[in-house]
């Protein structure tokens, strides 16, 4: 009964406000100058707070929902990742002139050999219909002095777990360029003192790209994996945009002849 009794005289409170507001505004092109001062100031900061309480509404409300961890998994896979930055908000959001070795929370990391960045990078949110990912990542890039431009990303140790040469490593991507680039993923592995590599070049021409890393060619010693990370490398980045929807890897066992 009282939930009732407080929510009715919210309602109440805030129909009272809104009367209030529309008066004021109906009044403002005769009101005295004092009082209109004081008025806008009053309504600055109402502005200011309903403005944040919009942004995180349209943010949580759009689809698709954040920490959504919702993709499409071959039959018998193991273990399946979306990195936190396609999966929920960073604290930083973008970054303007952005250094090598510059991290985008705890997972990924950008690297180049610039010596003037002109390259950008923001998390932007995902709100088209088949988008699975909440989030993506816009990278602009002008002008370009080096000669490599790298997204690595590191993968969480229950990657690792259980990890053998049997396996296949998949890789999907869906990325948007304003003009055709060519990328490679480069599949790092520690075992001990050694880092096994295996490079794929990802289809151009398509937004919905996947690679998959067959470990049975590899040398990896099964017993002295240490950690893993992706290497994503982008080829002749200048004056071009890039906005990598969505990024996510699943590990299946190789079918058995």
């Amino acid at each position: 009964m009282a939930g009732k009794v407080n929510s009715l005289i919210g309602r109440l409170l805030q129909r009272g406000a809104l009367a209030r507001w529309a008066t004021a505004a109906r009044k403002a092109p005769y009101a005295e100058l004092e009082s209109l001062r004081k008025q806008r100031h009053r309504a600055r900061r109402l502005r200011a707070l309903l403005d944040e309480l919009t942004y995180v509404a349209d943010n949580r409300l759009a689809l698709p929902r954040i920490g959504s961890n919702a993709f499409s998994r071959p039959g018998g896979t193991e273990w399946s990742w979306r990195p936190q930055l396609w999966r929920g908000p960073l604290s930083q959001k973008g970054m303007a002139a952005v250094e090598s070795k510059t991290t985008l929370g705890d997972e990924v990391t950008i690297f180049h050999d610039c010596k003037i960045s002109e390259l950008t990078l923001r998390q932007v949110r995902n709100t088209r219909e088949q988008d699975l990912a909440p989030y993506a990542l816009r990278m602009d890039v002008f002008r370009f002095d080096g000669s490599f431009l790298s997204l690595v990303i590191d993968a969480p140790k229950e990657a690792c777990e259980g990890l053998q040469r049997r396996h296949i490593l998949r890789l999907n991507m869906i990325m948007e360029v304003e003009k055709p680039i060519e990328v490679f993923a480069r599949l790092n592995i520690k075992h001990g003192p050694n880092t096994e590599q295996l490079v794929l070049e990802l289809p151009s021409g398509q937004q919905d790209a996947m690679v998959e890393f067959d470990l049975g060619y590899s040398e990896l010693n099964e017993k002295r994996i240490e950690r893993m990370w992706l290497d994503l490398i982008f080829e002749g980045p200048e004056m071009n945009q890039v906005t990598v929807r969505d990024l996510t890897f699943c590990r299946y066992p190789r079918a058995e002849i």
